[in-house]
C-alpha cells in the first residue's frame, strides 16, 4: 500500500474495458427494465425527461404542418434514447458490482452451523437461524456461518472469500485478533464463536448491500444536487413556457413539440442522468478495495476530511523495531561486530531479531552453523538477553544494563565513544542492544521504527489537498517527534490515551473540520466512533467495529488514505460533471434559440452564430446531441476524475477550466455537426 495518492485511481483501464464489455449486454435490459416510472421517479430530471418523451410521442399521432413527421417521431425516439441511456449508465455502475455480490451470495447459500444449546451440547441448523448471542462451533474445513467473536480456541482462517487474500490468518480469543466474518473458512484446529450479528447485519450482508447500487440510499449531499437540479429544471420549464405567449405576442407561434425538446435540452439532463452512477460507481471502488462503509454518508465525508489521526505503528511504521545499523566499540572491526550480532541473534524469533540477522546477511557473507551445532539462550524478562553458546563461546546481546551486567562493567566503565553512541541512539527515539562475546563489548545494534517507504510523498500529496496529517502514538514525545520527522507529518499526539485521542478529535470538530482515524483495539472505540470518519480493522476488537463507520477487510491500517482518495473523487468527479451540465445547458439556450425564433423575430438571424439551417434542425440537432454526451461521458462517470494533488482554489480553477469551459465549447461544436449531418442525409 504505498502507492502515491494521484496513482490511486490509475488502475488498468485495459482491466476496466473488458469488465464494461462483459457487463453492456445486462446492463442494456436493465436500462429498459428501469424505465418503470416508480423507479424513475428516484432521478427528478429523469422523470421529467420520460414524461417529455411520452408527451412528444403523442403529439407525434396528432400532425402538426409546421413540423414534418419524420422530424417529430426523431424527436420522440431521441428523447426516450436519453432516458435509456442515462438508465443504462446506472445499470453499468449497479453491474459491476453485482457479479461479486451473486458470488458472495453464492457462497453463503447453504451454510450450516452447530449451535450450542443449553445443555451444552450441539445441534445442526441453518446458519440464516443464528442470532446474536448465539454460541457456535466450527471445525478444521468447516465455514464460519455468521460474524462473531472467538470465546474458545486458536486457528487459522482462510479470509480469501472476502479480502481476495489466500493466506491465512490467525484468530483467536482475547485481545485484538478475536473478531471472525462470516463465509470464511476455518483451516487448522476449532474455534468456539459467539454470534455477534442476526441476519441481514453481517459483514457480508453489508458488502452485497453496497455494491447492489439499487439499495443504495442516496447521500445528502446527493439530495442537495437532486434539490439543485429540481430547482434548475423549474427555472427552464418557467422560461419555456413563457416562449409562446412572447411568440403569440408577435403574432406566430412555436409548435408545442419544440417547446417539449427545448425543455429537455435546457434543463440538466447531463448530470440528472449521470448522478446515480456517479454515486454507485464511486461505492464500487470503495467495495474493490476490501473496505465496507456503513452508508455513501461515510465516503463523502471521507472525501471532505481536513484531519487524519493515523496510528504510528502499523501504519506509519512497520509495526516492529528493526536493525538500522550497528556501530563497533574501539578496536572492533566491522566484520567482527556483524559476525558477533549475527550469532547472538540466530536462535531469536523475535522480529526484531529476525531483523538483525537479514540485515547483516545483505552486509556479509558469514558462514552460519546449523541449529545442531549450538545452544540457544532463549530471551527472558528476568535477563533480558538471548543469544547462543558455540565452540566454547557466549554470543549475547541485549539491553544495555543487562549486557554490562553480563560482562561484569558499569556504564562508567563504557568506552566513552560507544556510550556516546548509545546515548545518541536512545535521544532519537531508537532502542540500542549490546553486543557482546563472552566478557568483551563488541558494540551496539541500532533498533528502531522503520518508517513504510513512499509514507513521506503520501502525507505530501495529502498536504497538498489541504489535509493535516496527526501521528498518534503511545511513545513518549522525544521518540514521537523523532519518528513524525522522519515520516513527514503535521503534527503528533504522544503518548495518546483513548481519552487524548477523544479530546484531540472532538477539538478538531469544533474548529470545524472533518476527522478521520482508524483503529483496531476496544479502547479506540470512543475515538472511531466520535470521528466523522472511523476506519475499523476486520481482525480488530468487535467493539472497534461496532464504532466505526466503515471496516478495513484486509486489516491495512494505510487503507485510510486510499479511502480518503476515493471520498475526494466521488465529490470531484459529482462536482466536475455538475459544472460541465450547466455550462452545457447554458451554450444550448445561446445555440438554440436565435434558430428556434428566427421565422418570428428575423432580427434574431444575426444571433445565429452557428447557421443552423431551420428550427427544426437546431431542436432535432440540441436533442440528439443531449442523448450522445450523456454515452460520451458515461466511462468518466463510471471512472471517475482523478484527483490532483494540488489545493482547493487549483482544483476549483481546473474544475472550471476543463469541465466549465469545454461545457460551454463542446454544445456548439457538437450541435452545428450534428446539424451538418442531419441536413446531408436530408432527416430534417
Amino acid at each position: 500500500m504505498n502507492m502515491p495518492i494521484p496513482e490511486v485511481t490509475a488502475r488498468s483501464h485495459a482491466g476496466d474495458r473488458t469488465r464494461l464489455r462483459a457487463l453492456w449486454r445486462p446492463a442494456l435490459i436493465q436500462a429498459l427494465i428501469k424505465l418503470d416510472p416508480r423507479q424513475l421517479k428516484r432521478s427528478p430530471v429523469m422523470l421529467v425527461v420520460a414524461l417529455t418523451a411520452l408527451l412528444t410521442t403523442l403529439l407525434c399521432l396528432v400532425p402538426d404542418p409546421r413540423v414534418s413527421r419524420l422530424v417529430a417521431l426523431q424527436i420522440a425516439l431521441w428523447l426516450w434514447f436519453t432516458v435509456l441511456f442515462a438508465n443504462f449508465a446506472e445499470a453499468l455502475a449497479e453491474g459491476r458490482g453485482k457479479a461479486r455480490a451473486d458470488s458472495l451470495k453464492a457462497g453463503s447459500r447453504g451454510l450450516s452451523a452447530q449451535r450450542r444449546q443449553r445443555d451444552g451440547s450441539f445441534e445442526t441448523v441453518a446458519a440464516s437461524a443464528l442470532r446474536r448471542d448465539d454460541v457456535v462451533r466450527v471445525v478444521a474445513g468447516e465455514m464460519i456461518p455468521a460474524d462473531g467473536e472467538v470465546i474458545e480456541g486458536i486457528a487459522a482462517v482462510n479470509e480469501a472469500a472476502i479480502t481476495g487474500e489466500s493466506a491465512p490468518v490467525i484468530r483467536e480469543s482475547g485481545g485484538d485478533r478475536s473478531a471472525v466474518t462470516g463465509n470464511t473458512q476455518v483451516v487448522s484446529d476449532a474455534l468456539l464463536i459467539r454470534v455477534t450479528s442476526n441476519p441481514g447485519e453481517s459483514t457480508l450482508d453489508r458488502m452485497i448491500a453496497l455494491v447492489e447500487g439499487a439499495k443504495r440510499q442516496k447521500t445528502p449531499n446527493e439530495i442537495a444536487l437532486d434539490m439543485l437540479l429540481i430547482g434548475l429544471t423549474l427555472i427552464f420549464l418557467i422560461v419555456v413556457v413563457t416562449l409562446q405567449p412572447f411568440a403569440h405576442f408577435s403574432g406566430g407561434s412555436l409548435p408545442l413539440i419544440f417547446l417539449a425538446a427545448l425543455l429537455v435540452t435546457l434543463i440538466p439532463t447531463t448530470i440528472g442522468g449521470l448522478l446515480s452512477a456517479i454515486g454507485i460507481a464511486g461505492m464500487d471502488r470503495l467495495v474493490r478495495l476490501n473496505v465496507i462503509a456503513r452508508s455513501g454518508r461515510a465516503v463523502e465525508a471521507a472525501g471532505d476530511v481536513h484531519t487524519l489521526l493515523l496510528d504510528k505503528t502499523g501504519t506509519i511504521t512497520f509495526g516492529n523495531r528493526r536493525c538500522a545499523a550497528l556501530h563497533a566499540a574501539p578496536g572492533i572491526t566491522a566484520k567482527a561486530l556483524g559476525e558477533g550480532a549475527l550469532l547472538a541473534s540466530l536462535a531469536d524469533e523475535t522480529a526484531e531479531g529476525k531483523s538483525i540477522v537479514e540485515f547483516l546477511r545483505q552486509l556479509h557473507d558469514f558462514i552460519e552453523p546449523s541449529s545442531g551445532q549450538y545452544e540457544a539462550v532463549a530471551f527472558s524478562a528476568q535477563t533480558r538477553l538471548s543469544g547462543i553458546d558455540f565452540q566454547q563461546h557466549r554470543y549475547r546481546k541485549g539491553a544495555v544494563d543487562a549486557v554490562l551486567a553480563f560482562v561484569g562493567l558499569q556504564r562508567l566503565d563504557m568506552p566513552p565513544a560507544l556510550a556516546r553512541e548509545v546515548e545518541r541512539i536512545a535521544q532519537s527515539g531508537g532502542t540500542p542492544l549490546l553486543v557482546c562475546l563472552d566478557k568483551r563489548l563488541l558494540g551496539v545494534i541500532h533498533l528502531k521504527d522503520v518508517v513504510k517507504p513512499g509514507i513521506r510523498e503520501r502525507f505530501a500529496a495529502l498536504r497538498k489537498l489541504g489535509i493535516r496529517t496527526v501521528m498518534v502514538t503511545g511513545d513518549n514525545p522525544l521518540t514521537a517527534a523523532a519518528i513524525a520527522a522522519e515520516a513527514g507529518v503535521d503534527d503528533v499526539l504522544a503518548e495518546a490515551t483513548p481519552q487524548k485521542k477523544l479530546e484531540r478529535i472532538r477539538q478538531e470538530q469544533h474548529d470545524g473540520r472533518l476527522v478521520a482515524m482508524c483503529g483496531d483495539g476496544a479502547n479506540d472505540a470512543p475515538a472511531l466512533a466520535q470521528a466523522d470518519v472511523g476506519m475499523a480493522m476486520n481482525d480488530g476488537t468487535q467493539a472497534a467495529r461496532e464504532a466505526a463507520n466503515m471496516v478495513d477487510l484486509d486489516s491495512d491500517p494505510t487503507k485510510l488514505l486510499d479511502v480518503v482518495q476515493v471520498g475526494k473523487e466521488l465529490l470531484v468527479t459529482r462536482g466536475a460533471l455538475t459544472t460541465f451540465s450547466i455550462a452545457n445547458d447554458v451554450a444550448k439556450y445561446f445555440a438554440i434559440l436565435p434558430a428556434l425564433f428566427a421565422a418570428i423575430y428575423p432580427q434574431l438571424g444575426v444571433l445565429n452564430l452557428m447557421q443552423l439551417a431551420s428550427p427544426q434542425s437546431a431542436i432535432l440537432s440540441a436533442i440528439v446531441f443531449n442523448a450522445l454526451i450523456i454515452i460520451a461521458l458515461i466511462p468518466l462517470a463510471l471512472r471517475g476524475v482523478r484527483v490532483q494533488a494540488a489545493s482547493a482554489a487549483q482544483l476549483l480553477r481546473r474544475n472550471l477550466l476543463i469541465y466549465g469551459v469545454g461545457g460551454i465549447v463542446v454544445p456548439f461544436a457538437g450541435i452545428k455537426l450534428i446539424d451538418l449531418l442531419l441536413n446531408a442525409l436530408h432527416l430534417v
